[in-house]
């Protein structure tokens, strides 16, 4: 396991640092006092161990126990701050921190390979879980027909899974933020693979929505927590790199649900609750690598283990991580991740505007699982599989926008950062959150330039090729919208971003799952032709809001409690 490695890794490193550690001939080899000599300064000591003064008449190697060393190991020991303890000014504690910037324990600091790695390790986190999310969708007629129930009433089992998405947000950050990134990769996709497993071993539509609600709710704790881990990686300037990676695989997975539960579905001679099978398969391979393969990348874990590593070398019970003398507690971290979502999107109207349209847009992302079937399937008179392939289209938009807009952005923030930092000398630079828009600008109004495409020339008399080359440009316009929201957020609001998202997340997910159920009526009642013309329309009113936002951003953010200014 590689977190376990890394711990090891981290107190062997540490236990030969403080061997190489020399103190000098007059440090008492008695127990540490309660309270530090008032001649360390630990706050003003930034000399690395290893640049200590090598004069032998001064200073001796370390050939006592480690538990006595004493105070003065702390004074040579960088990355160390001296500090009264919160809960009493008579206590004072070393808090463990870097060893400045190019401490190797800081996983910013890891090699370019490592974070990369890392990225696509769990980035294949929101492509599974998002795959799982719509294969089912698939395979609703078959198991309908099975069940005894009508097609809207088996739709929930992919929309009671969208539905638990949404509410596994709430948990998922104040999970990470506890007990670290892995753990709750490991632990959520354990609980979330046993859902799987039950809504495949069904007899009843009861049981299988019971289990896909519970398998949603569990496999949303990892997708989020991917964010955060993308954070812990990456610096404001390459996440522009590495973020829109997570998002191409994120948007990847409620595509590639239908490929694979398409031909699953054509397929008679085999079961469909292979798609809950497949989709454990592919799970359990995901979990596998983590475990063998991911490290932890939450500061504060890591800055634990190291406080932990010192107090067991040294005996000296001081060494104490920032997290660790908060004693912030889970359920506190539950009571503000509830409370504050709903109190900043009252307060916001960022976070409103913005959650309303990313909702409009999974909306449609997720009404196509059953729209296909109306769009492709009956007009061209197509199989399940080749329906579900159709599919590709959308990937291929959304590959074709994060190939050709991030490269460019990127060069173009870099020259931004430049200029400002010319401009400002001696300043914080920092790009606006308005730059990031303009993946929105760009994209956003191919989505109803797609939906007015697809729907008046989705025609027997007209080519296939038609409403697939308008599909490719809807995943143009998704990957757009998508990135600018997350990142326009996370700019704007910074230590509030977490629970910007998190009502982003909660509404579009249990919208989205609303959405499925209410497709299959909506196109049969209108007919594809109006059905996409009023999604259509839908979309051009909210693709004012990224102009909206570039236009008047700076103001609104001045007007917010919560928002950082420039």
């Amino acid at each position: 396991m590689e977190a376990y490695r890394q711990y090891t890794s981290l107190g062997k490193r540490l236990e030969a640092q403080l061997h190489r550690t020399r103190v000098p001939n007059n440090t008492t080899t008695t127990p540490t006092p309660n309270v530090p000599p008032a001649d360390v300064d630990l706050e003003a000591n930034s000399s690395s161990s290893t640049d200590i003064d090598d004069n032998a008449s001064q200073l001796e190697p370390i050939d006592r126990p480690l538990s006595k060393i004493g105070t003065n190991l702390a004074a040579a020991l960088t990355g160390i701050s001296h500090r009264d303890h919160p809960s009493s000014s008579d206590t004072k504690v070393f808090v463990v921190g870097f060893e400045g910037p190019n401490d190797p324990l800081n996983p910013r600091n890891w090699s370019l390979i490592k974070r990369v790695f890392c990225t696509l390790n769990v980035g294949i986190i929101a492509l599974v879980v998002g795959m799982a999310a719509s294969i089912d969708s698939a395979v609703i007629s078959r198991a309908a027909q099975e069940f005894g129930v009508s097609e809207v009433a088996e739709a929930l089992a992919t929309g009671l899974f969208l539905a638990g998405f949404g509410f596994g947000a709430l948990i998922a950050g104040p999970m990470s933020e506890t007990v670290g990134r892995n753990p709750v990769y490991f632990g959520s996709l354990a609980i979330y693979m046993l859902f799987i497993m039950g809504a495949g071993l069904s007899k009843n539509l009861g049981g299988q929505l019971v289990c896909r609600f519970f398998a949603g709710f569990f496999g949303e704790s990892p997708l989020s927590t991917v964010g955060g881990s993308i954070s812990d990686l990456w610096d404001p300037m390459n996440r522009l790199i590495a973020f829109p990676i997570f998002a191409t695989a994120g948007l990847m997975g409620p595509i590639m649900g239908p490929i694979v539960g398409g031909w699953i579905s054509q397929a008679h001679d085999i079961s469909w609750r292979w798609t809950e099978w497949v989709t454990i398969i592919v799970s359990g391979a995901l979990l596998i690598s983590l475990l063998l393969f991911q490290p932890e990348t939450y500061e504060p874990i890591l800055l634990q283990w190291k406080a932990s590593h010192l107090r067991r070398l040294t005996g000296d019970k001081r060494y104490v991580s920032d997290a660790e003398i908060q004693h912030v507690t889970f359920s506190a971290r539950m009571l503000t991740a509830v409370k504050r979502p709903f109190i900043m999107t009252i307060q916001e109207p960022t976070i409103m505007l913005w959650t309303g349209y990313l909702t409009v847009v999974y909306l449609m992302l997720f009404g196509f699982l059953d729209g296909y079937t109306f769009v492709f399937q009956k007009t061209y008179n197509l199989s399940d599989g080749i329906t579900g392939i159709l599919f590709i289209g959308i990937g291929v938009g959304l590959v074709l926008s994060s190939a050709t807009l991030t490269p460019l952005l990127y060069r173009w923030a870099k020259q931004e950062f430049a200029k400002l930092q010319s401009e400002k000398p001696g300043e914080n630079a920092r790009i606006p959150p308005e730059f990031f828009l303009w993946y929105a600008l760009i994209g956003a109004p191919a989505i109803p330039i797609s939906f007015f495409w697809m729907g008046w020339t989705a025609y027997p008399h007209i080519s296939i090729w038609s409403p697939i080359i308008a599909s490719v440009l809807f995943g143009f316009g998704i990957f757009s919208v998508f990135v600018s929201t997350y990142m326009y957020l996370i700019d704007t609001y910074e230590v509030y971003a977490a629970s910007a998202l998190t009502m982003i997340t909660l509404v579009r997910y249990v919208a989205s799952g609303g959405m499925i159920e209410i497709s299959i009526p909506m196109y049969k009642n209108l007919g594809i032709h109006w059905a996409l013309t009023m999604l259509g329309l839908i979309a051009l009113v909210f693709t004012t809001v990224p102009y909206a936002f570039y236009r008047f951003g700076p103001w609104i953010r001045s007007k917010s409690r919560f928002a950082k200014t420039q």
